[in-house]
């Protein structure tokens, strides 16, 4: 059957299983928008009130689902407002597929209005992009991309279409398998190395029990990887069997239970005593679907310097990158897990455990305050764990508010954290909610935000009005930039140049002004009482929940040092 290139999008859309794409409209994209408006029954498309909130939005969806996300925008300043998105979502291999729409092909290079190379401006940050400049090979790209953007390691996709390749005209044969991959190796053969997945080999399957039988001090460091390929139950069963201490990465904070006595939370920058020290007392560190992030190692010279280092990953580009390896296993983190269950030893490290759990005694003495004026964080991520229970998902923004999140928060569930960690995206949670929201409408989402990171992107309480969605936004005020007034008081002799943020707005009033119920907690008793009220209202709502502007996000470890060197407390001298 012959249509045109904006059914064709439809089509294959719906081909590929979405049901849902998250969006602006503009000219160069308004073919597309009106074959949305006819297929409504088919594809839901929801409008939000920016394109880096779409971004947001569809990343949200793909990570709570584990489908891939769908964004569109048009030309110009419409593409680029995407970008921000796109490299979130590239940071953290979240599968999306970013629709834009450009001048037609006569107008391309001429600095036409809202003429942009969004191909050429998201080449660092996309698995693969694609300009389609012929509509016979749309059709064939959409699928590509999909293909490209889920498998593997993943990762963003984006497809730029002329406005004119839109309104032509082809034939169209439907894939009558959606799953089936082999047209696409048939036509273009390189896409069989990015749908192709590596099964691990014995060899290094075989190294690798050896490494973990020989070790007397285990620590596995378990990050986002895991999350990716599902590998949860895996990672648990392979703990416990070995009986080997779990630190996790910001990404990975979801993917083993917080209160499981192996467990030793975060680790890193802002890690745990337990964490931190386990991979420095080590000596055997098991990297698990993780990419050594600078915030993780510190010190790379410093890093597990008695430890021998074995790295199991989907990526062989991430394999010595960051941190030289003993040992490493190529594949998909569930796959290599399943495989080396039974050739690791069922054994106790009684001695090697009982270090780690005095380490587990050690923290801050900020964890048990109880301020009568402001609002411990510890105390606000606890709460609202009890009351919203573990099923619910939490979003976050980025900033001290974060931190707090992955320092408190007792994660039990998997996929039920969401946050922005490679990049560190303020302004990225709010879209991320929503899209979560709208992909699990039987769940709740509640969000933690920070002052600074919320106003980014709050204008986006229009979509969450708008649809009616019951997200629950605690925004953590501390009338500050927090991190950065941190690192202000710690390292720049407490010169807290354009960190103050006591010019509004006021929270409770702009709620208001989006037809959304707002609430100002000022101590622990009115936080509980509003938030419990707030969630069990099954509607949206806002808590300004008022937090001590010097409220500090300890351990922390200075940058570049060893994450040994954790500062724990800090003095009266320096708080003062």
């Amino acid at each position: 059957m012959k249509i045109t290139g904006s059914q064709i999008v439809i089509e294959c859309l719906v081909e590929q299983g979405v049901d849902t794409v998250f969006g602006y409209p503009g000219g160069a994209i308004l073919n597309i928008y009106d074959e949305l408006y006819k297929n409504e029954n088919r594809i839901r498309h929801i409008l939000t009130a920016h394109e880096q909130g779409a971004s947001h939005a569809a990343d949200g969806y793909a990570r709570a689902t584990g489908k891939v996300g769908v964004c569109m925008a048009t030309s110009g300043p419409g593409a680029t407002n995407l970008v921000t998105g796109i490299a979130t979502a590239y940071m953290d291999s979240v599968p999306l597929v970013a629709i834009t729409c450009n001048v037609g092909k006569s107008l391309l290079g001429k600095d036409s209005f809202q003429e942009i190379d969004i191909t050429g401006v998201t080449m660092p940050i996309t698995k693969h992009n694609f300009i389609v400049m012929d509509v016979k090979d749309l059709a064939q790209t959409i699928r590509e991309a999909f293909a490209i953007a889920r498998s593997g390691r993943p990762g963003p996709v984006l497809i730029d279409i002329p406005k004119d390749v839109t309104a032509a005209v082809t034939e169209f044969e439907p894939l009558k398998n959606p799953s089936d991959v082999d047209m696409l190796i048939s036509r273009h053969k390189n896409i069989k190395r990015a749908v192709t997945l590596s099964e691990p080999d014995e060899g290094q399957l075989k190294m690798a029990a050896e490494l973990i039988n020989g070790a007397k001090r285990p620590v596995i460091y378990a990050g986002g990887g895991v999350k990716i390929s599902g590998a949860e139950k895996e990672l648990l069963a392979f703990a416990e069997k070995a009986d080997i201490p779990v630190s996790e990465s910001l990404m990975a904070r979801d993917c083993f239970p917080s209160l499981h006595p192996l467990c030793t939370w975060m680790v890193g920058m802002h890690g745990t005593k337990a964490s931190n020290m386990a991979i420095t007392e080590s000596d055997l560190v098991i990297a698990i679907g993780a990419r050594f992030s600078d915030r993780v190692y510190g010190d790379s010279s410093k890093f597990a310097q008695h430890a021998k280092v074995l790295h199991i990953d989907i990526d062989p580009a991430e394999i010595n990158k960051n941190i030289s390896t003993d040992g490493c296993v190529v594949g998909d983190v569930k796959q290599v897990l399943a495989a080396l269950l039974p050739m690791i030893n069922a054994v106790k490290h009684d001695e090697w455990i009982s270090q780690v759990q005095e380490w587990k005694k050690e923290y801050p003495s900020c964890y048990d305050k109880n301020p009568k004026d402001s609002i411990n964080p510890k105390f606000i991520c606890e709460c609202i764990n009890r009351i919203a229970g573990e099923d619910t998902f939490i979003t976050t923004e980025v900033g001290q508010h974060q931190m707090w999140t992955a320092q408190f928060y007792p994660f039990s569930k998997p996929r039920t954290f969401i946050t922005s960690g490679g990049l560190g995206t303020m302004g990225y949670g709010t879209g991320a909610a929503i899209g979560i929201q709208l992909a699990k409408p039987e769940r709740r989402v509640v969000h933690i935000a920070g002052d600074g990171s919320f106003r980014m992107n709050c204008n986006e309480l229009a979509t969450i009005s708008h649809y009616n969605l019951p997200i629950v936004i605690v925004v953590e005020n501390n009338n500050a930039l927090g991190n950065v007034r941190m690192w202000q008081r710690l390292f720049y002799g407490k010169r807290f140049s354009q960190t103050t943020l006591d010019f509004g707005p006021d929270w409770v009033k702009l709620a208001d002004a989006y037809g959304i119920k707002g609430y100002r907690a000022t101590n622990a008793k009115e936080f509980e009482k509003f938030f419990a009220e707030a969630f069990k209202s099954g509607k949206a709502a806002i808590i300004d929940a008022r937090v001590d502007k010097d409220e500090m996000v300890l351990p922390m470890v200075p940058g570049g040092k060893p994450i040994y060197n954790m500062i724990m407390e800090l003095s009266k001298e320096m708080m003062d």
